[in-house]
Order: structure tokens, then sequence, then C-alpha cells
């Protein structure tokens, strides 16, 4: 597989467009067959990106803004995790090695109650610099690990793909390039990592956040629980009939919230009433999906 001619964006930029699609599709490998334990009909990841206010800070948002992370560390992490545990699901936190240092107590019970960590960077930010870069991700995964108890195994971040893979991670969750999980190649053709991938309409940030990212008033929204409730309801069934997959992702700081809760309570009861729906965390999906769908080239 060959990168996108540069120049041919100068010479035509339709035919630079159509080699770019063809290059980034050459890169996403599909999982022929593929098939999940029996009895399993669909994978239902609950992901949480327990950033607090670590976003807030890299971004210089202000105080308000900053006092909502906050509020996902010391209320909104305790409230969620303590739902999940009472409908016996269990999720993958992706976690800054931060966090270690400032809410060890919140991951230390989730752990303790069988749910997975997963690297989400440092603070929340991949640097260019390759050293810099390797010195964060060897430091979050060695916080993470030290709380966990084992190896960490994925991540969801812009990790190099290469390095991701040096450290032992064998799983990102970083894009929405598909609605089942994928085998994606780094710019080279190299250095595959399953993709367990979201997509935006089930990030909860979509639907619950004001001054979200420093965007203007008007694009800001504080929807509705019910009729959130109905939107995932609807996404979920229409995988479940196909028998996909679905990765919700979460925030502590914006799900937390005593309503927010109590709607993804009600979604899991309602997914419940259905058979073969399985909540694995995302390790456990991808090494089922590493044992029985490995990939093609790689045997």
């Amino acid at each position: 597989m060959t990168s996108p001619d540069p120049t041919a964006s100068a010479q035509d930029p339709f035919l630079s467009l159509v080699e770019t699609a063809r290059f980034q599709r050459g890169r996403r490998i599909p999982i022929p067959e593929f098939a999940y334990p029996e009895g399993v009909k669909i994978a239902v990841n609950f992901t949480l990106d327990f950033d607090a206010m670590l976003l807030r800070r890299l971004l210089n948002e202000p105080w308000g803004q900053k006092a909502k992370g906050e509020f996902g560390g010391r209320v909104g992490v305790w409230r969620i995790m303590e739902m999940f545990d009472a409908e016996d699901v269990k999720v993958t936190l992706f976690t800054p090695g931060r966090i270690c240092e400032l809410y060890p107590q919140a991951l230390k019970d989730a752990v303790a109650n069988g749910h997975e960590l997963a690297d989400h960077m440092w603070e929340h930010e991949v640097y260019a610099d390759p050293v810099v870069e390797d010195a964060h991700l060897t430091r979050t995964l060695a916080a993470l690990s030290a709380v966990q108890g084992k190896p960490i195994t994925g991540t969801r971040s812009s990790h190099t793909p290469a390095l991701l893979k040096s450290k032992g991670v064998v799983y990102n969750s970083f894009t929405s390039a598909s609605d089942m999980p994928f085998y994606e190649l780094d710019s080279n053709g190299q250095n595959p990592i399953l993709q367990l991938p979201f997509h935006y309409a089930l990030d909860d940030a979509m639907y619950f956040s004001f001054g979200w990212l420093d965007t203007p008033n008007d694009a800001q929204r504080v929807m509705d629980v019910d009729e959130v409730f109905e939107i995932w309801w609807s996404a979920f069934l229409q995988q479940y009939k196909q028998g996909g997959y679905v990765n919700f992702l979460l925030h502590p700081f914006v799900s937390g919230h005593a309503m927010r809760v109590d709607m993804i309570q009600r979604l899991i009861q309602r997914m419940k009433t259905l058979p073969g729906v399985w909540f694995p965390t995302c390790d456990e999906l991808a090494q089922h999906i590493l044992m029985h769908h490995p990939l093609a080239e790689a045997e």
C-alpha cells in the first residue's frame, strides 16, 4: 500500500481525493465472517472518557468549565459507576494517567468491581515530539497498570500505532470509520491494531453540553433525557437487528448527573429484555476478536 501522491492535488483535486479515499480504505480492514460467542447477538460497550478537568485546562477554558470537569471526578464518576455496578454491566474507563494522581480512589474502586482501565493519554494530549510521546505513554501505562494490577491493553488516542504495539496495547477506540470492529494499518500500511469504533451520535457530550469546547451559544444544546433515550434506543435496536455493535462514549462530568444516570439505567434495562445482548469491557471484546478473528496477514 502506497501513500497518496502529494503532488496530485495541484494537478487534479478530484484525483487527489479519489487517491486519498482509496488509501484510507486500504488501511481499514473489515473482519470477514465476524461472529460473537455462541448465544450473543450484539456487543454493547459502555465506555467512559474520565478526563475530569484536564482537557478544560489544556484549552484554558473559564473556571466554570473546569468546575464541570471537577464534578466528574468528585461526584459524577461515583454516581454512574454505582449504577453500572447495580446493573452488573462492566465498562471501560479511558483514563489519562494524571487521573491516577487526582482521583485514585475512584479508579481503585472501579477495578475492584471488575471494570477495565485503558489509556487516554497523560493529560489528554499527544505531543508531536516522539520522545515526549513515548515518555507520556510509558508513564500513563505504568500508572494505570499499577492501579489495575495487570497490563493495559487498550487506548483511546492518536498515539503512534507502532509505539502502542511496542507497549503491548492491542486495541484502540478512536474512530468512527465503521460501525463494526476492524483492523487498521498505519500510514505506511504496517502495525495493524484492532479498532473498536464509536460514533458521535452515541456521545453524551453531543446532547448535554453547554459551552462545549468554547463553541458559541447558538451551537449549544441541553436536550431532554427522554429524547436522547429514544435516539440511543433506536440506534441500538438498528444494530441489534443486524447483529452489529454499539459503543457508547460517556463522560462522568456529563452523564454523571442524576437524571442522565437514570436514563442510561433505563436504557440498559430495556436492552436486557432482548436475548443475546452482551456487555463486555473493551478488552473482553478485543480478546475474543484477536483469538477468533486474527488479522489474516498476521497468521
